[in-house]
């Protein structure tokens, strides 16, 4: 099957910056962030778009990674950090490709057993096939595609990154 990249390296990193400034000018006034990475490409994404946050915020930004088991999504999540941690802070979850929404809202629903401050979510691509009413407040590609394609956003060894269509 063909594979079609959507969005280069630097692409890619050009719109994890873009992300970044959303979320500072969205947090203003925050003395701490929370970045919570969906694993495994989700968290990936997450750390790029942290370190592009800790460039121009004074505030101090956590990064977060959530394990979920996608076979069985009502198993227990698992957080690098404790969840009331977070609790009246400002949280952004991460993953790399918004596909039927279905990690997402469960993810969203994980983090919303303790009170935080408020909850936006950034992915890198949306596909618009939405399950769920998930809605994204950052995103670095809005891409309309059947439910037969696939997106990928793939990580080479020697650090570059891209996004294909398939």
């Amino acid at each position: 099957m063909k594979k079609d990249i959507i969005l280069s390296d630097q692409d890619i990193r050009l719109r994890v910056r873009r992300i970044a400034y959303q979320i500072y000018e969205s947090n203003l006034d925050e003395e701490t962030v929370f970045v919570v990475g969906i694993a495994n490409s989700g968290y990936r994404i997450a750390t790029l778009i942290a370190d592009e946050l800790e460039k121009i915020t004074p505030s101090r930004v956590r990064l977060v990674r959530l394990e979920v088991n996608k076979k069985d999504l009502y198993a227990p999540f698992i957080l690098d950090v404790e969840l009331e941690q977070m609790a009246g802070k400002p949280v952004v979850l991460v993953d790399d490709v918004l596909n039927s929404g279905t990690v997402l809202i469960h993810a969203v629903r994980h983090l919303l057993s303790v009170p935080l401050k408020k909850l936006n979510t950034a992915v890198l691509v949306d596909r618009n096939h939405k399950l769920y009413p998930v809605k994204v407040d950052f995103k670095g590609l809005s891409l309309s595609t059947s439910m037969h394609e696939h997106v990928d956003v793939v990580f080479e060894k020697d650090g570059s990154i891209h996004a294909c269509l398939n």
